[in-house]
This record gives structure tokens, C-alpha cells and sequence, in this order.
């Protein structure tokens, strides 16, 4: 019985240490109206890590890409701002895509 048990204790730690490593490397990404026709979007991850070469996705309000780039050393991106309604896409990968909508985009 004892054996039982330190098996479902050790199990249980496992399974608590998986969930704070998921949780530790959370996407993050901003966007700013730069005031000249251009967004400047920064991002990240919430351990620290870099957002170098994350892929960015602007779409119109159909859905249709109009812009896909990636975010350069410095974890930025920067783009013209498209006419009428868009959202931007930060595509870290499975569990890490932040979808930002261009209402939200102010100066």
C-alpha cells in the first residue's frame, strides 16, 4: 500500500512540475499606432525568451492574409497600417498565437 502511494505522490508532483513549465513560457506581443501610417508590434515570451523569427500574420476582415512577415532580432514588427478593419497574429507555435485586433491598435 505504501508503494501505491509514493507512486501516486511522485506522479502528482510530475504532473504539477509539466504544468508550471507550460504555464512559464506564455506568449507576449503588443502592437502601437506609431501615428504615421505605420504598427509597431513587440513581442516575447514570458520566461524572457525571444520572439526572434516568430511569424506575423495581418488580415483583413474577410480572414485574407494581407501582410506575413516574422518578428527581426529585436522581437519587432513593423508594418503599414492596412485601410479599413484587420487583426495581427502573433504565431508562436501551438498554444502560443496571440490574435491583437486592429480596433485595439491606438497611438
Amino acid at each position: 500500500m505504501k508503494n501505491i502511494i509514493a507512486k501516486l505522490v511522485v506522479a502528482a508532483g510530475l504532473i504539477a512540475l509539466s504544468a508550471t513549465a507550460a504555464l512559464a513560457h506564455s506568449p507576449l506581443c503588443s502592437c502601437f499606432d506609431n501615428g504615421d501610417g505605420t504598427v509597431l508590434c513587440e513581442g516575447g515570451f514570458s520566461d524572457g525568451s525571444s520572439a526572434s523569427g516568430v511569424k506575423m500574420y495581418v488580415r483583413n476582415d474577410s480572414g485574407a492574409v494581407v501582410l506575413k512577415g516574422a518578428m527581426n532580432e529585436n522581437s519587432e514588427f513593423e508594418f503599414k497600417k492596412p485601410a479599413g478593419h484587420y487583426t495581427v497574429t502573433f504565431d508562436g507555435g501551438e498554444g502560443h498565437s496571440i490574435e491583437i485586433d486592429g480596433s485595439d491598435i491606438v497611438e
